[in-house]
């Protein structure tokens, strides 16, 4: 039992701990439960705003109007619950109830700060824009638009004849906007019509605007779409509605359809398309940012054309990581993070019990945090991170919980300092009254006495000395000290502050002159006051010195040290002057400035622009932004731009850059720091060149992360590009996660990728998060670069983007467009790209037609992609002239077509020509399958001449091996006798050649033998074996088909031969055989007349694969053989030019021919059977 309750009572004790703690978390601290929103109300109308908070008692509740404490009244008051009451809402320009408000709770712990709150009086204005009569043909689109500026924003309608028309019909779009659309205009759509504009403040009615329809022209001719009314960029809020118009004229009606820029698919659920082609994004979200295209496209065509427009989403901002409450010891560090997200990215401040903290010494803000060093009981409270936009702001708060030791030693006593020079001063104090022998160091804080946001810089010495000099100061100013003693418990309080002075010094430097002429006889010389930290004191005094370039001795003018410019006068015309300038504090004069060097006018330019007036910024320590703008009194007239040159002090003049006239600045990069440039600017007309500005400017020294004691901030992260149009890219990025109270730019660095001169890279500056880079160059690769600047420190260069603006629609023809018949029905038509710089073609568009299909309106259409610069125009028909165009298109449109080139397609047999601004030569071409190919004149006769050179090779390759061949196999001597039938195989006796035997053989037909190569015959032991022969069909190419003859063969006759011998061809024609008869020769050589036939007998008789061939070589040693004897009859008929028709008589004898084709040297029984066969009879014919 008494462990019972002892178990209960530990469970007793720590739940009433656990309630206790839990109440000092929930209610010691405050927090909203209710916080004032946005609202619009009506003039007089009653509002509340609601303030309700939780937390420790007692509570006070005050309001806030644009940050100003608002005072209570009978009309605006406080309710018990926190809330703020207006009785009547006022809107008087005295008195108004419009603006912010916000709620300030406060308690023993602290105050916090509620979101901003914006009271808005609706109210509707006149028309900014009134609806415009306008007159449109039949059958096309009408368009009205109108706007008004009002809150909250209106709704708009449309009335005709005074008659309200629907939203949306078949024919009848309304746009939220205040567009009116009308397709397919009609007779009865004429009239008057007005827009309606309605709010809870009022309405109000647009003028008038007439609408005329004229009647349309029978046919209506053909169109190409043309967007008259495209998409604008827009920049819209979270949650709202996003309308991109397209509205598109054509014959027939256009298409619409619309796509990003980065091919993501379009939100299906969130979009619809309003009337022909709008886009409507209902519920806009971050995604929906981007590029989108309008596309018109005519129906069953691939011609179309493009409009783009940018949408930027804006976001409120909200909270990603949220400060935590800490506790700290006196002289510790308490650190708070904040960040937040949002689009533009949001400006995070600090509060401290509602009001903003201002940087010093002991506190920092960068890199979205807040530091508080040295910690003081001071610092105790309430922080709040506040994020804030355009769209809004959110709040997240926490809490400092400063220790207190009671161990801690006393603050150090009696602190004094003293002046020892310009640059250094002598602290001294006492060691604390209470636990001064537990100090273990002490800690040195100074600043700067004047200005806020000055930088604390913290000293740390030792225990043994109560001493320190401080150097490194600036002259002349005023700085606050105080120190700190240590020891291991902790660090005690402040010491007292002491304020004191260093001593003033001579000037550091001379200020930077700027010298300009506004006559030739004169030259105004005006500078910039040095700074506090260069003048090193009050400047009492100028002396300005000058002489001309030629002269020795200066002139000098002594000046008030509150004057900033001097004429000079009285000077020499079209001379160079040298000039420079000191300055003077109560010590002494500073050293003189560098001589400048400027050339006055000549006395004959009066009629030249005057010189602009110049002001030189150093934006960081390698950057200068150069301003300028005509002085008063000048025109603009005739100004053709401004030249503008730079160089390092002491170093030769730069080369002139040219801006164009409509610019009034200029950046200046990739300089040196620490050094002193001149600038130069004039502007030229059609008169000249006009009067020069010249000034010089020094750069800063780039802070160091040890000067500053912070780290220099990260450069713009999330750099995004989009190509916006065929000139501009639009760029946006995002800001690095650091908050400063000062000012933030940016520079912007763009070029084309593989730019060489440095000199034509483009600077840019903004003080926003996005940019839209305009005057670029189109179908060219831009790469973009970003870097920050705060408060005299810049970041790197991001991360380096890439972006190709988009091509422009061609605007020329294809060139060199020609058409080539390469078949009976086919022809081959080319064409070269347009010629324009950057300029990408997507596709090509080719139209054909016969001429009474052009009368018609029939064209025939191929496209091809844009890497082809050739198409094939098949089933052409025969007897027609035929027109041929090309057009070049890509994705922001088609270009013109190009002059139609005429082809004449003649009749079965006749040669075709083309005719039109580029004639074409007709030749023969072979088309390949996979592709088609243009071949001009030239290459068609290099092509053919290198085929038959490579088939020559070949052939006489395979001539050659094939006689070697035929070489090796011949073994024996061939003899050759007359036989009047099959010969029975004779034996060959092995063991001697066979010198004296006849051997009967079947030889070849066509009445010749080819002793060189020898014939595909096999020998066994019963002798001569005649093989079978298949014919080889040779194959054609198709456009060279000719018609197959058959060969006429004629019996062959046996003949015997004998080894080494020449071969004895013979035959005889007997006196009664017929006319056409062949002879022995005809047998031979084929029939004589006709080269037709000839030349077909003798290709047949060369296709085979064991006939025997015939050359000149050999038909001239056939007539040598036959003695002094005429040619043979067939021969002779063939040199007179004999036809087939015609008879030839031929001599009643035999006719012998020898071919010499091989001679080897014989033996003497060759020689002996050679002379017995030379004497015996001829053989009888068979």
């Amino acid at each position: 039992m008494a462990s019972f309750n002892k178990e209960l009572y530990q469970r007793l004790l720590f739940f009433a701990v656990f309630l206790s703690f839990t109440g000092v978390m929930c209610f010691s601290e405050l927090f909203f439960i209710k916080e004032p929103h946005d609202v619009t109300v009506m003039r007089r109308d009653t509002v509340i705003l609601d303030c309700q908070v939780h937390g420790e008692a007692p509570i006070g509740i005050r309001w806030l109007k644009n940050r100003v404490t608002l005072t209570e009244s009978e009309r605006v008051y406080l309710l018990t619950n926190g809330s703020l009451f207006i009785s009547e809402v006022e809107s008087r320009k005295d008195k108004s109830d419009e603006g912010f408000y916000q709620c300030l709770a406060q308690n023993k712990y602290g105050s916090i700060l509620s979101q901003r709150a914006r009271l808005t009086i609706a109210s509707i204005s006149p028309f900014t824009q009134q609806p415009s009569s306008i007159m449109v043909t039949e059958g096309s689109v009408a368009r009205f638009t109108c706007k008004i500026i009002a809150t909250p924003p209106p709704i708009i309608t449309w009335e005709f004849n005074r008659v309200t028309l629907p939203l949306a019909t078949e024919r009848i779009t309304v746009l939220p906007g205040g567009i009116l659309q009308i397709q397919g205009v009609e007779p009865s759509d004429a009239g008057s019509y007005r827009c309606v504009a309605t709010n809870i403040a009022s309405r109000r009615r647009s003028t008038e605007a007439i609408l005329s329809v004229t009647a349309a022209s029978s046919p209506r001719i053909p169109q190409r779409p043309r967007i008259i009314a495209g998409p604008q960029n827009l920049t819209v809020a979270t949650h709202s509605i996003a309308l991109l118009e397209c509205m598109a004229t054509g014959n027939p009606r256009p298409l619409i359809s619309w796509s990003r820029a980065d091919h993501k698919s379009i939100d299906v659920y969130n979009t619809k398309v309003l009337g022909n082609g709008n886009l409507l994004i209902s519920d806009v979200k971050p995604q929906h940012a981007g590029i989108y295209f309008c596309r018109a496209t005519t129906p069953g065509t691939r011609n179309y054309t493009v409009a783009a427009a940018n949408i930027t989403v804006l976001a409120p901002p909200s909270l990603v990581e949220w400060p935590e409450s800490v506790t700290r010891p006196r002289a510790g560090t308490a650190r708070f993070v904040c960040t937040a997200e949002g689009f533009p990215s949001p400006q995070i401040t600090w509060l401290k019990n509602g009001e903003p903290v201002h940087a010093n010494g002991r506190i920092k803000m960068y890199n979205s945090k807040l530091v508080i060093n040295q910690i003081i009981p001071e610092d105790d409270g309430i922080y709040q991170c506040q994020a804030e936009n355009e769209l809004g702001s959110v709040l997240a708060m926490a809490r400092l919980i400063v220790v207190m030791s009671d161990n801690r030693p006393s603050a150090p006593r009696n602190v004094c300092a003293d002046t020892v020079s310009s640059s250094a001063i002598l602290l001294a104090w006492e060691r604390p009254m209470y636990n001064s022998d537990k100090v273990i160091a002490y800690s040195v804080h100074y600043m700067k006495a004047e200005g806020l946001n000055n930088e604390e810089y913290q000293i740390v010495i030792g225990n043994d000395t109560t001493r320190y000099i401080i150097d490194d100061l600036e002259a002349g100013r005023n700085y606050t000290f105080y120190i700190v003693a240590y020891m291991p418990m902790g660090a005690s309080r402040m010491s007292d502050h002491v304020i004191q002075q260093t001593l003033e010094d001579v000037p550091l430097r001379a200020p930077e002159l700027s010298l300009t002429s506004r006559s030739p006889s004169d030259i105004q010389v005006s500078w910039q006051p040095l700074s506090y930290k260069l003048s090193r004191g009050r400047v009492s005094a100028y002396r300005l010195s000058y002489r001309t370039s030629t002269e020795g001795a200066a002139s000098q003018l002594e000046l008030s040290g509150h004057r900033t410019h001097h004429l000079l006068e009285g000077l020499q015309p079209d001379t160079t002057y040298l000039l420079r300038i000191a300055a003077t504090t109560s010590v002494g004069w500073g050293e003189p400035s560098a001589w400048t060097s400027h050339r006055t006018p000549k006395a004959s330019r009066n009629k030249v622009p005057l010189a602009p007036e110049l002001q030189l910024d150093t934006l960081n320590c390698t950057t200068i932004v150069v301003r300028w703008h005509l002085p008063v009194g000048s025109t603009t007239t005739g100004l053709q731009g401004y030249k503008l040159s730079y160089h390092e002090e002491s170093q030769p003049d730069g080369p002139l850059t040219q801006i164009p006239p409509h610019h009034r600045q200029h950046i200046i990069g990739g300089l040196d720091p620490r050094k002193k440039y001149h600038v130069k600017l004039l502007a030229y007309s059609f008169m000249g060149e006009g009067y020069q500005a010249d000034q010089t400017i020094s750069t800063p020294g780039c802070v160091s992360v040890r000067d500053r004691l912070v780290p220099p901030p990260p450069p713009p992260h999330h750099v995004y590009a989009q190509s916006n149009s065929s000139s501009s890219v639009f760029l946006h990025w995002a800001r690095p996660a650091f908050t400063t109270g000062q000012m933030v730019n940016y520079t912007i660095r763009c070029n084309p990728v593989g730019l060489q001169n440095a000199s034509l890279v483009l600077y840019l500056q903004t003080a926003a998060q996005n940019l839209l880079v305009s005057d670029l160059n189109p179908n060219t690769n831009y790469e973009f670069a970003i870097r920050l600047h705060v408060d005299q420190l810049s970041s790197p260069w991001s991360p380096v983007v890439y972006q190709t603006t988009l091509p422009e629609a061609p605007t020329r023809t294809p060139s060199g467009v020609k058409v080539t018949l390469i078949e009976g029905d086919t022809a081959l038509v080319s064409w070269k790209p347009p010629d324009e710089p950057n300029i990408a073609v997507k596709h090509y568009t080719i139209l054909y037609a016969s001429r009474r299909a052009w009368a018609a309106g029939e064209w025939q259409i191929l496209q091809k992609e844009g890497s082809v610069t050739m198409a094939l125009l098949e089933n052409l028909q025969s007897g027609q002239v035929y027109l041929v165009k090309v057009s070049a298109s890509n994705q922001m449109g088609d270009g013109p077509f190009s002059p139609a080139v005429e082809l004449t397609m003649r009749a079965e047999g006749h040669i075709s020509r083309s005719h039109g601004s580029t004639h074409a030569t007709v030749f023969m071409l072979c088309v390949l399958p996979d592709g088609f190919y243009h071949l001009d004149q030239q290459s068609m006769t290099g092509i053919v001449v290198g085929v038959c050179i490579a088939l020559t090779c070949i052939i006489i390759c395979i001539l050659i091996l094939t006689c070697r061949s035929k070489t090796r196999k011949s073994c024996s001597t061939k003899c050759i006798r007359q036989a009047g039938g099959q010969t029975p195989p004779t034996a060959v006796a092995n063991g001697s050649p066979a010198e004296s035997v006849e051997v009967m053989m079947p030889m070849m037909r066509d009445h010749f033998v080819d002793a060189k190569g020898g014939t595909n015959l096999i020998i066994n032991s019963y002798g001569p074996v005649k093989p079978t022969t298949e014919k080889k069909r040779r194959k054609r190419w198709n456009f060279l088909k000719r018609g197959e003859k058959d060969v006429k063969r004629v019996p062959s006759p046996s003949y015997s031969y004998h080894q080494g011998t020449t071969l004895l061809c013979y035959t005889e024609t007997s006196p009664g055989s017929p006319q056409h008869q062949p002879t022995s020769l005809q047998g031979l050589f084929g029939p004589s007349g006709g080269d037709s036939e000839g030349s077909h007998s003798s290709e047949g008789s060369h296709e085979t694969g064991d006939s025997g061939r015939y050359s000149h070589d050999n038909a001239e040693a056939t007539n040598l053989s036959l003695g002094a004897s005429s040619h043979p009859a067939s021969l002779r008929g063939e040199e007179s030019g004999a036809s087939d028709d015609t008879p030839v008589h031929e001599e009643q004898q035999p006719h012998f021919f020898c071919d010499m084709a091989e001679v080897t040297e014989m033996t003497p029984q060759q020689q002996e059977m050679m002379e017995r066969i030379s004497a015996s009879p001829p053989p009888k014919p068979v």
